[in-house]
């Protein structure tokens, strides 16, 4: 196999290299967030649930609402800051669910996840990792309006960055839930995996949560065992995404498979197996024979099979 074959031009990875100024020494300044919130130039993102809303605009499609506009709408609930974008201040706002499903009727409004934004590249890349952030801390909220410690109810401080119990004074912060996700190796072949909710041709890297009191390459060693059976060795950090469903961190490894045999753990995969490299490139060009296909350009899993693709075994030096 040609070491580097050619795959075209890399595509990018989904949620990363974002341009914004979180300016975090402004979210505690409440005189700061009124200003910045006043601004002409502010814009504002609006997600009921797991739907983003975008306006029509001559085939265009904008995520970012001026501060008029979104006070149009009703059923808001959490404000949050999220930094600057070329110095323009920008905001999200948490609507209820209940309320945006009667705008999916809107001829002048389309509802979509994140998910499919990212995948058919529905808004320009700036503003993806700004939702990402935006629909995590959001997401965070929905889920900790009471708080853990006394049980009642918590209220949002520091511009939706932390929510405080005027209870029993328990300050709350927002959490991200580390995953290991992994491709084992061995040579010029790797395994994938497959689960049950993928679609009926995919495959992917192999993926699971990072538990209290352990590290990144134990996770991906015990991830591995568990899943598939096979020990590994080696393991070498590739890169991270932040993934905001709901609200997770990715880190992505190669991995020393030690051992051959798979033993599939049917209670978090429908199936595994070895791949070789040739095969993988068929997969991602969408060429497979058998039609089979390795994971889309916008998840992170692509990347790290790409990446052994082009480096090989190399990749865990």
């Amino acid at each position: 196999m040609v070491p580097r074959p050619d795959l075209g031009p890399p595509p990018n990875l989904g949620y990363t290299a974002s341009c914004v100024d979180r300016a975090t020494l402004c979210r505690g300044d409440e005189a700061a967030m009124t200003k910045l919130a006043s601004d002409p130039r502010a814009g504002f993102y609006l997600i009921g649930g797991e739907l983003v809303l975008m306006k029509k605009s001559s085939g265009v499609l904008q995520p970012l609402f001026a501060a008029d506009e979104a006070r149009a709408f009703a059923g808001a609930r959490e404000t949050i800051f999220l930094g600057l974008l070329e110095d323009a201040p920008l905001f999200a706002i948490a609507l209820d669910p209940v309320m945006v499903e009667p705008l999916k009727a809107r001829d002048d409004l389309q509802l979509t996840d994140l998910r499919t934004m990212a995948m058919h590249g529905l808004v320009e890349a700036v503003h993806l990792p700004p939702l990402a952030e935006a629909k995590a801390l959001l997401g965070w909220h929905s889920r900790h309006r009471f708080c853990s410690n006394c049980g009642l109810p918590t209220r949002p401080v520091e511009a939706g960055w932390r929510r405080d119990c005027p209870s029993c004074k328990v300050q709350h912060f927002p959490r991200t839930d580390p995953v290991a996700i992994m491709l084992p190796i061995s040579g010029d072949r790797c395994v994938l995996g497959r689960s049950p909710r993928f679609a009926a041709t995919m495959w992917s890297c192999l993926a699971g949560f990072i538990e209290p009191g352990e590290t990144i390459e134990d996770a991906v060693r015990r991830e591995v065992l568990e899943e598939v059976g096979i020990k590994c060795g080696r393991v070498t950090y590739f890169t991270s995404q932040p993934w905001p469903f709901p609200m997770s961190l990715m880190i992505g490894c190669h991995t020393e498979a030690l051992s051959d045999k798979i033993i599939v753990d049917h209670s978090e995969l429908e199936d595994a197996r070895w791949f070789e490299r040739e095969e993988l490139v068929l997969m991602l060009l969408r060429k497979h024979p058998q039609g089979l296909t390795a994971t889309l350009p916008h998840a992170i899993a692509h990347h790290i099979i790409r990446r052994y693709i082009e480096e090989g075994a190399d990749v865990l030096r």
